[in-house]
């Protein structure tokens, strides 16, 4: 899975070893706190008896996503269950001052990496005859705050290509689907005040923030046999914060 040294995706990982897939934890290349950090998921997961290796890749450059999908298949098997998850700075930027490269700064991870990732994993699942694609998308779009166009945009587009992937690649066998989070704090969070936690629970009909957990075991459920007739989904994972 992509992005898988820390937050969401370190979870993730957890979560599917446990289950029992072997996972690959990718992570930025030339970052060594990444590669720390994605070398402790490894850890972590070999200690609780599970399969796991990292691999380094840039997810938005196609030869190293290549790349990333050719040393998995070697070290871990063909991929099974693909998790897109991989994501970059996400800049408040006003209407003013919004530029055609904040908006493919974007576009870059959300549309043009999820595209080249699932190009790069079809033939093993076609040979396979089947397979999961679970891309991580947002809330963003629904809740449409000032401020984030190009991020609200590009999440919008990466469920459109899920849901037309959907279709497209049903009759392989393939499923493709999307979870949704709300405000799920992990370490980028950890500048958030008071009050900005205080208006988003507000707006929570659970009355607390989700956690990490909450959406490793939605991204679980659909990368197992209980989702097998699921399809074109978008999960919602925000405690109700976003309906629908």
């Amino acid at each position: 899975m992509t992005g898988a040294s820390r937050g969401l995706g370190a979870f993730i990982a957890r979560r599917l070893a446990a289950d029992g897939w072997p996972v690959a934890v990718n992570y930025p290349p030339g970052v060594p706190a990444e590669r720390e950090r994605a070398a402790t998921v490894v850890k972590s997961i070999r200690a609780e008896g599970g399969r796991a290796e990292t691999v380094a890749a840039d997810v938005t450059d196609e030869q190293q996503v290549s790349e990333l999908v050719a040393r998995t298949a070697a070290a871990l098997g063909p991929v099974e269950v693909l998790v897109v998850n991989a994501t970059g700075p996400q800049p408040v930027v006003a209407l003013e001052e919004l530029t055609w490269r904040t908006h493919l700064d974007q576009l870059e991870f959300f549309v043009k990496s999820p595209t080249l990732l699932v190009q790069a994993v079809l033939p093993q699942m076609k040979r396979r005859g089947g397979g999961r694609i679970v891309q991580i998308g947002s809330d963003m779009p629904e809740r449409a705050l000032p401020g984030w166009s190009a991020y609200a945009a590009a999440k919008a587009a990466q469920l459109s290509l899920t849901r037309v992937w959907a279709r497209e690649l049903g009759p392989h066998g393939i499923t493709v689907n999307l979870v949704a989070p709300g405000w799920i704090p992990v370490e980028r969070h950890a500048d958030a005040t008071p009050q900005d936690r205080d208006g988003y629970l507000a707006g929570v009909p659970l009355g607390r923030f989700g956690t990490p957990e909450d959406i490793a075991a939605a991204v679980s459920y659909l990368a197992g046999d209980a989702a097998r007739f699921v399809t074109g989904a978008r999960l919602p994972v925000n405690g109700g914060e976003v309906l629908g």
